[in-house]
């Protein structure tokens, strides 16, 4: 219960830190890294923004679950990890919290209708 009350304030740090700061969406950025061999897709929207259309090769995990399950999908915490949701803010919390967890190449891709006219097929 303890690791649970923590890890909840842990997430309303990092999406207060987050609402602070802005989004830290950088485009550019996130689609090199996704051209990289290891790096890893994830969509942080809820399972009925992602059932409307997401992208190719896009992991859902919602940025409460993404401590719990953020291993499974990139053990490596040097591998790139691009972001995105539905107007960058949520992925900008996610970032924030990856970051915080350790990882060092995060990248907060802003927006799925904009990105999907830009981001490659993978």
């Amino acid at each position: 219960m303890k690791v649970l009350s923590r890890l909840f304030l842990l997430i309303i740090a990092t999406v207060a830190t987050a609402a602070a700061n802005g989004a830290q969406v950088n485009q550019s950025a996130a689609l090199d890294a996704l051209q990289r061999p290891n790096s890893v897709l994830i969509d942080v929207r809820t399972e009925q923004e992602f059932a409307e259309g997401a992208l190719s090769g896009a992991t859902r995990i919602e940025t409460e679950d993404l401590a719990e399950r953020i291993a499974a999908v990139a053990p490596d915490k040097d591998a790139s990890v691009v972001l995105y949701c539905r107007s960058g803010r949520r992925a900008s919390a996610a970032q924030n919290l990856l970051q915080e967890l350790g990882y060092t190449q995060v990248f907060n891709a802003g927006g799925y209708q904009e990105l999907k006219e830009l981001a490659p097929l993978r």
